[in-house]
């Protein structure tokens, strides 16, 4: 069932915008060359303690997943693209990392993703994340009064196609509220005037991920992480948009 928020239950949701932001932000920023991914896990995980908050993630057990997920936030690297499962790995040189992070504050979820590049970076890499970046952009420059959800989705797809990138549509965005997971979806690729009006008051989460060399994935054995099928490198970009009769509203925004 798709739900619209009033204006004062938007307001509501910008506290746990703010909060998934601030997460991404110290994470993105303790990841380095050595860093192992269990230590983001676990500066993500006493942030959400320290904030009273509560993770979408550790409990979360859906029919694609092996079993619940037991972290609180997904660590996908190279051709991981999505759903990483934090475990005893240290990032090395050049590793291309997402990190895609949801919890919820006084009962209001939000999510959020980026990617980066730990030490030296391939420019090919910088690039594959600058074209989810740009994917975002354009998806929620389309997000609109009046426009369709194939607005949205055809934003992305169409800055994929002229990267030359092909889409996977397996996975994409949702709406969120009062859980992380909720309708409608919202395809990385589609056609204009179609599908759902936009209307205000509709929140969902835009994720534009893209893989440089396939649009197939893969199950890892850990039952969560997506991986390429080609082994090809991932990335991942993500947030939190309110539709409001003044223009999208990101609240999963960062600071820097």
């Amino acid at each position: 069932m798709i739900e619209l928020r009033t204006p004062a239950e938007i307001e509501q949701m910008k506290a746990a915008g703010r909060f998934v932001a601030s997460v991404l932000e110290a994470t993105r920023d303790a990841a380095d060359v050595g860093v192992n991914l269990l230590e983001l896990d676990a500066l993500a995980h006493r942030m959400i303690r320290d904030a009273g908050a509560e993770s979408c993630y550790i409990d979360y057990h859906p029919s694609f997943g092996a079993s619940p997920f037991g972290k609180v936030i997904c660590t996908s690297v190279n051709d991981a693209v999505l759903h990483g499962l934090p475990h005893d790995y240290r990032l090395r040189d050049g590793d291309l990392l997402s990190l895609d992070f949801a919890a919820s504050v006084d009962g209001w979820v939000a999510d959020s993703a980026l990617s980066i590049v730990v030490g030296d970076a391939d420019p090919a890499d910088l690039e594959l994340i600058a074209t989810t970046e740009r994917a975002l952009d354009a998806a929620i420059a389309a997000a609109t009064v009046g426009n369709r959800m194939g607005d949205v989705s055809a934003a992305i797809g169409d800055v994929a196609d002229a990267a030359g990138l092909t889409v996977n549509l397996d996975f994409g965005g949702h709406g969120v509220g009062r859980t992380m997971h909720g309708d409608p979806h919202v395809p990385n690729d589609g056609r204009r005037k179609r599908g759902l009006p936009l209307r205000a008051g509709l929140v969902v989460a835009i994720e534009p991920w893209f893989m440089r060399g396939t649009d197939e994935i893969y199950t890892d054995r850990d039952g969560w992480t997506l991986r390429s099928k080609d082994g090809s490198r991932g990335a991942h970009s993500e947030h939190t948009v309110a539709i409001t009769p003044d223009g999208p509203l990101v609240l999963t925004a960062r600071a820097s």
